[in-house]
């Protein structure tokens, strides 16, 4: 195997990588195990690929599902191997020990019987009737292995142990057995299901090729959500469902991404409220996953498949005596999990799917039958019933009606959706109207439940029928309300909603008010919004709709709020009022979520913290899913900016496992984690969450988080020193921000981010407008700390100017007021930036102090980033020494930056092209360095910058140019 490039740990895998590391470098074996996609090949790769990286010889030995038949044919592989590995050890061959050979004559060198046997097994020569001679074989491969062992450290990979034949597996436990340890051994296994008469029923498998303790086994486990969602964009599909697909695949990464191409290769877009579009792709692997199990163990699986809470004892009891063992097999075939109560989860979504799609009418049918007499609950039962018979009866679809009145009091959400529907399906076309009553509340109940694939089954079924246009009407909001970010590619919903609501005052108010949603979220127009608002709340407050005026206003109130208008708070009071008479409270939560987060954008921290905590178990227990995951998201969000870094990333974390398990987009939790790694966690991994939420924002037309998302992404490319990739994705910041006509500059603080970069970006003229825009406007809507930000940036223009003293007495007095107003990362912040100010007056103690009082803030906070921004040695800093570097210290830090390019021997295009600037930026640039410096060459240039001893690189948050 031969790999000149170094391997990358699989999505997920670092951990894990780096104990095989661990285990390999103590132990000298390792045995990879899990189910079959799960990506231990992978995890074998990169290890085989660091190891190479390193001037090991690397052994890699496929097998093949035939070889288990072919006596000798890994054994031959494992030979071939060394034969190809000729390009490897020339080079090495000569820093073994004296007389050491190459790989080109190690088996030539082999004694005669050894090379005969060798000859035979790889077909080479001739194999008699008696077959080769075992001792010289089993000798011959010892020898060579120890051969190529003493020229240095070798790494035998042999993947997919589990079909290895006798023989081979024979020779490879005897070579093994004699190896040196500069042999190392990765074992990939895949472990075979066994059917109910246990162990030993199917053809035995090879003895281990040696015996593994607990230490030597490293399972490889299935990835979570959040790495899928990493997968996905790792291999450029749609990670905008990124739950869903972590669902259905149960994190398995093949799995993953064979449902990932189906979405990719759908004719149209899968929408959130569309059930997931499987291939022929994706099915066959879920086929080839079940067809470990023999079919006695399928038939036990599809009856586990179609109940709600299989457990062992109401399998058996349904008709499959075997049911302990059967479920057994299925475990040990990673097709399942069994809990110590019996309780039967299977290990990815698309497994029962499959066994119910591919299973006919009648197996369906009986099994439903079988579990109707056995389970213990009546509400179970009756679904079972209905789902036994294809026959629509009335009674029956009135059983299940109630029974759906019963799962939704005992608060099952979800059971009560699917109940709904079923009621409607079974209810006999005859009774037309009865049936479409109980699809529009189906559909209702699914947009309760948030189930976006139940209530678009009901709102096709209802508007495939002759339905009258109010129900039309609630049947098309039911899927709007289940559509999360995704309401860009639902026009035609919103079409037919306006025309049927066409004279009934209270759906014409419910529908304008998802028109407002739909024209921030999806078209980026406040504007729009704010009238689509208004209308609403004014028709629902003529006709009494409390719930809708009540909504309606909350999002005037936030347009309000958008578009700078002082009517922002009064609105919103009156939105308030009217929520609260929703009883028991936490089912509508609308207006007490913006007040908290008009709280948040004041950087009011405390007052939006304690109003959190008050909503957010009341909203925990009855509330939606959404604004549970709002409320988290929110938590995060003032955590981070309170700098309890700790807290802020759990919560982020909280609402990304609830946008998951929802199957929402998960861009607005991206956002959140962004804030919260950046705040305490890694300026790498918020810049890596930062791009997935731009990315999921994009995919949804979401021109709202798509904004925030580059925001945090500039943010921290600025912070980390990234400041040409930061002016460009700040720049797109801006643009959209005036492209939806955003005045209120609390919302998101990107003024006082573009301006810094600006100014590192040589273009102090632009920042210094940029301020005197923004400043009149926070100043009229009384942002306090808006301005504070704006006074950071603005001490950096008089720095860049030459008024470092002026400087210097802005930011002591904006840290001081950063710290009244409980901002402490914002604080240690400003004196970084006096300390930079302060070594350019030459005043290195009054810099230093500055530093440590930083220090001190972001090591209270936790926030591991920011310290390390401060705690760097002083010989890495990119701040020129004024005692040692002269006039260095008059160039900026893009001057500086360019002037270390040149000095490597950039020529102007290439430092260009590193910059992401114009080769007349870089001249303009170049001039004023040969001025400031007094030199007219860049040998010169070089001289000068040589006498200053370095300078600490940027913290590489780039994956290449910034996106256009």
């Amino acid at each position: 195997m031969t790999t000149t490039a170094y391997r990358p740990a699989p999505v997920g895998r670092e951990e894990l990588l780096a104990r095989l590391e661990r285990v390999l470098h103590t132990r000298g074996r390792a045995l990879l195990t899990g189910p079959a996609g799960v990506g231990k090949t992978e995890v074998a790769l990169a290890a085989a690929a660091r190891a190479e990286s390193r001037g090991e010889a690397v052994l890699w030995v496929p097998t093949l599902p035939a070889d288990r038949d072919i006596p000798g044919a890994v054994a031959a592989a494992l030979v071939a191997s060394i034969s190809a590995s000729v390009s490897w050890p020339t080079a090495r061959a000569n820093t073994g020990p004296p007389g050491s050979p190459g790989a080109y004559d190690i088996l030539e060198g082999l004694p005669g019987p050894q090379r005969t046997a060798v000859a035979m097994l790889c077909r080479e020569a001739p194999v008699p009737d008696e077959g080769w001679d075992p001792i010289a074989l089993r000798l011959a491969l010892a020898q060579t292995l120890r051969t190529l062992a003493v020229q240095g450290p070798v790494l035998l990979v042999v993947d997919g142990v589990q079909r290895i034949d006798a023989d081979s597996a024979d020779l490879l436990r005897f070579a093994l057995h004699l190896a040196p340890s500069a042999l190392r051994v990765i074992a990939v296994e895949t472990p075979a299901a066994y059917g109910p008469e246990g162990p030993g029923a199917g053809p035995p498998g090879p003895e281990p090729l040696w015996v593994p303790s607990e230490a030597d086994v490293l399972f490889v486990p299935p990835l979570h959500a959040d790495e899928i969602a990493e997968l996905l964009i790792h291999h450029r599909l749609p990670s905008r469902m990124a739950g869903r697909i972590h669902k259905a695949s149960g994190g398995n990464p093949r799995l993953a991404l064979a449902v990932g191409r189906s979405l990719a290769d759908a004719r149209t877009p899968v929408h959130h409220a569309e059930a997931l579009s499987l291939s022929g792709r994706a099915r066959d692997l879920a086929r080839q996953l079940l067809g470990a199990a023999s079919p006695t163990v399928r038939g036990t699986l599809l009856l586990a498949a179609l109940a709600l809470r299989p457990t062992a004892s109401l399998i058996r009891r349904a008709g499959r005596p075997t049911a302990e063992a059967d479920l057994a097999a299925a475990e040990r075939a990673n097709l399942i999990s069994l809990k110590e109560d019996g309780t039967v989860a299977f290990t990815a979504g698309v497994l029962p799917s499959t066994l119910v799609h591919d299973a006919c009418w009648a197996e369906r049918s009986d099994g439903h039958a079988a579990l109707a007499q056995v389970v213990d609950d009546p509400v179970e039962a009756v679904r079972h019933r209905a789902l036994a018979t294809d026959v629509p009866d009335e009674q029956l679809a009135a059983e299940v009606a109630a029974a759906a009145d019963t799962a939704r009091s005992r608060g099952n959400s979800a059971l009560a959706a699917e109940l709904a529907l079923l009621a409607a399906e079974s209810t006999p076309v005859r009774q037309s109207g009865q049936r479409l009553a109980r699809l529009v509340e189906a559909a209702e109940e699914a947009a309760r439940a948030a189930r976006a694939d139940l209530a678009m089954r009901a709102a096709t079924d209802l508007l495939a029928r002759d339905a009258a246009p109010a129900d039309r009407v609630r049947a098309r909001l039911a899927v709007l309300d289940t559509a999360g970010q995704g309401l860009s590619g639902l026009d035609e919903i919103y079409v037919h909603a306006m025309e049927d609501s066409e004279g009934d005052t209270a759906l014409r108010a419910a529908v304008q008010l998802r028109l407002a949603v739909k024209y921030v979220l999806a078209d980026g127009d406040p504007v729009r919004s704010r009238a689509a608002a208004v209308e609403s709340a004014a028709l629902a407050g003529s006709v009494g709709d409390r719930k809708t005026a009540a909504r309606a206003l909350t999002v005037q109130a936030r347009m309000d709020r958008v578009l700078g208008s002082p009517e922002a708070e009064r609105v919103l009071a009156e939105a308030r009022a009217l929520e609260v008479f929703e009883r028991p409270p936490g089912i509508r939560n609308a207006a007490q979520i913006l007040t908290i987060r008009h709280a948040l954008f004041d950087d009011r921290l405390t007052d939006a913290r304690d109003q959190l905590n008050a909503l957010l178990p009341l909203v925990e227990r009855r509330g939606p899913v959404e604004d549970a995951i709002e409320l988290f998201r929110t938590l995060a969000e003032i955590e981070a900016r309170q700098g309890q870094s700790t807290a802020a990333l759990a919560h982020a974390g909280r609402s990304l496992a609830l946008t998951l398990e929802a199957g929402l987009s998960p861009g607005p939790a991206w956002y959140a984690l962004a804030l919260a790694e950046t705040a305490g966690g890694s300026f790498a991994r918020a810049a890596s969450y930062a791009r997935r939420s731009a990315q999921a924002s994009e995919e949804e037309g979401d021109h709202v988080f798509l904004t925030r998302s580059l925001y945090a992404l500039g943010r921290v490319q600025l912070i980390a020193g990234d400041v040409a990739n930061a002016l460009e994705t700040l720049r797109r910041v801006q643009a959209g921000e005036h492209a939806q006509s955003t005045v209120d500059p609390s919302m998101l603080r990107w003024h006082e981010e573009l301006a810094e970069a600006l100014l590192a970006n040589d273009a102090p003229e632009e920042a210094a407008a940029l301020l005197a825009d923004v400043r009149p406007v926070a100043e009229r809507l009384g942002r306090a700390t808006v301005l504070l930000g704006c006074d950071r940036a603005y001490a950096l223009y008089l720095a860049a100017g030459g008024k470092s003293d002026e400087a210097a007495e802005l930011l002591t007095r904006t840290a001081d007021r950063f710290a009244v107003a409980g901002l402490p990362l914002e604080r240690g912040r400003a004196l970084i930036a006096l300390a930079r100010v302060e070594r350019r007056r030459r005043r290195r103690s009054a810099a230093q102090q500055a530093l440590q009082a930083a220090a001190t803030d972001f090591e209270r906070a936790g926030a591991l980033p920011w310290l390390a921004l401060v705690t760097e040695p002083p010989s890495r800093t990119t701040e020129p020494d004024p005692a040692r570097g002269g006039a260095l210290s008059s160039l900026t830090e893009a001057e500086l930056r360019l002037a270390l390019l040149v000095r490597q021997g950039a020529s102007n295009q290439e430092a260009a092209a590193k910059l992401y600037l114009s080769v007349k930026t870089v001249e303009a640039r170049l001039t004023r360095i040969y001025q400031k410096l007094d030199v007219r060459s860049r040998a010169q240039l070089a001289t000068t910058l040589n006498a200053w001893p370095g300078h600490r690189p940027a913290l590489d948050t780039t994956d290449g140019p910034p996106a256009d």
